[in-house]
């Protein structure tokens, strides 16, 4: 197994079936949980110095309770689900350092994770009120839901946001990089990409199936780092640095992932830079229309 790719299953703690933390060798900017109602209806994380999204992958209902650092009032929202990763946005639930959580789900809920220092303010974002963008082109172009960007979510340290690339598409073109802190021009972010696969809900098939994509990674400098994977429903990739990208929906498959990142540098922004041999393909976008397929919406 690679250092940097977790097939489903790897990364289970106890009844949380997957975790990434600071346990992982070389691991300490960023974090993922996923709880699924298949090993508990009931989750519960203790106070720590760690800011935290939740919200559901897919199910009906998820109900939150939190008590926030210096107060003894326990505070309850109830998140909506949906039906699938595939089917538009869903409700997030944003909470600072400091605050114990515990939640009910009929389904399966992430919890994206970024150790942190300031207590940012509770936030509640609404499906119908995530920013939904079409990025590039043609085959290049994917679906964001861009719940915790820089200029959507009031985080410390976070940056996170859904992609999905339909059936044959491609995203993550050009390859990219965040490495090295360049004010204005790069940020230091590490980078955890959670995937799930699924038939393009165009077709209905028969019989067995077998979701794939393909993801690539690798060095920017002298760091050890050369990763072609095969990506398949549940799998975890860390991106610690290097140049990412593709991460190609086979055809017949439609991909999701969820990226969150963040760094050491002294302002939270997400500023990254193509690889110089590949950065020509942005302007073949010019020519070409967006993938009608998309937005998927619920």
């Amino acid at each position: 197994m690679s250092q940097w790719c977790y097939p489903a299953g790897t990364l289970r703690q106890g009844i949380w079936d997957t975790v990434v933390d600071s346990s992982i060798p070389g691991w300490k900017h960023t974090g993922m949980r996923i709880g699924d109602v298949k090993d508990s209806p009931h989750f519960t994380i203790m106070p720590d110095v760690i800011e935290r999204v939740v919200y559901m992958l897919h199910g009906s209902t998820t109900t939150v309770k939190y008590v926030l650092d210096g107060s003894s009032t326990e505070e309850t929202v109830v998140l909506k689900g949906r039906q699938s990763v595939f089917h538009g946005a869903v409700d997030y639930l944003y909470l600072p350092i400091n605050t114990a959580i515990e939640f009910e789900t009929d389904g399966r809920v992430m919890v994206v994770e970024a150790p942190a220092t300031n207590a940012k303010p509770v936030h509640l974002r609404k499906a119908a009120d995530v920013p939904l963008l079409l990025r590039g082109a043609g085959r290049s172009t994917r679906q964001i839901h861009d719940f915790g960007g820089e200029e959507h979510l009031d985080a410390d340290r976070m940056i996170a946001v859904e992609v999905i690339a339909p059936a044959g598409n491609w995203s993550g073109i050009p390859p990219h990089k965040h490495d090295t802190y360049v004010p204005g021009v790069e940020s230091n972010l590490e980078e955890i990409y959670y995937f799930e696969l699924a038939p393009d809900r165009a077709y209905n098939p028969e019989g067995p199936t077998d979701p794939l994509a393909y993801f690539r990674a690798y060095s920017s400098d002298e760091r050890e780092f050369d990763e072609i994977l095969e990506i398949r429903n549940g799998d975890v990739v860390l991106v610690p640095f290097g140049y990412h990208g593709p991460a190609a929906a086979m055809p017949g498959y439609d991909l999701y992932f969820m990226n969150v990142m963040a760094g050491p540098d002294p302002e939270r922004t997400w500023k990254a830079v193509d690889d110089p041999r590949h950065q020509w393909i942005r302007e073949t976008w010019d020519n070409e229309v967006q993938d009608p397929r998309l937005p998927y919406t619920a």
